[in-house]
């Protein structure tokens, strides 16, 4: 998994910087090695946090990795791919940061708590910390990228899962549809989870978040 940018010229994978992760002869031909395609994704995320998404064109991305432009093409066909494949990486270390912190919850009422909290803060520190990133977010959601299908599907596994427990606790009533309720608490947490909406909350973070998570478990109280 590719992780943050520690500048736009050089980034990490697995320990490793790109600046001595040796790149392939141009030569060689196909999607045939996942390397490749992880060094692509490494370059382009410090291209996009230097340059924006908006300003970087693929013939940007080729003559900063050092390959032909169609040669890329042969392992990702557009650059909203590329963007995807970055916006995946980055969705699914927010959805296990947030899981690993819900886990060590003492209680569903705690679980659900320390989801919410996560999401909300790993968000933030997105728009504070590599706005150009959070941009590429915003990107998918406006765009409806399928990126998205899976952090959505996951949190919302995660979602089901903590409802069923407090609900065999006794701390969550059992009258609701499991997934009307997943569904409801999903919309009511938009404001401060859609990169899209985020930004115009930002004045309300301070209380907005423990408000919203305070009428969820009140709403849920059997």
């Amino acid at each position: 998994m590719v992780t943050r940018c520690q500048s736009a010229e050089k980034c990490y994978i697995g320990g490793m910087s790109t600046e001595t992760l040796p790149l392939p002869p141009v030569r060689q031909r196909g999607p045939v090695d996942h390397t490749i395609r992880e060094q692509i994704v490494i370059a382009a995320h410090a291209h996009f946090t230097h340059y924006g998404y908006d300003k970087t064109t693929v013939s940007d991305l080729a003559k900063a990795i050092g390959f032909s432009k169609a040669y890329i093409y042969k392992f990702f066909d557009s650059k909203q791919a590329i963007g995807e494949a970055i916006c995946a990486n980055c969705l699914e270390g927010l959805l296990t940061r947030a899981r690993t912190e819900a886990a060590q919850g003492k209680s569903a009422t705690d679980k659900l708590r320390r989801l919410f909290r996560t999401i909300v803060s790993a968000s933030v520190e997105l728009f504070f910390d590599d706005r150009k990133l959070y941009d590429i977010a915003a990107h998918a959601t406006l765009e409806h990228w399928p990126a998205c299908g899976p952090y959505m599907d996951g949190l919302n596994e995660t979602l089901q899962a903590i409802i069923l427990e407090g609900r065999e606790s006794g701390e969550f009533e059992r009258k609701t549809p499991l997934d009307e309720t997943c569904r409801a608490i999903l919309q009511v947490m938009e404001p401060f989870k859609n990169p899209l909406m985020l930004q115009y909350n930002l004045d309300k973070i301070a209380d907005g978040p423990n408000d919203v998570i305070n009428l969820i478990l009140r709403s849920l109280a059997p």
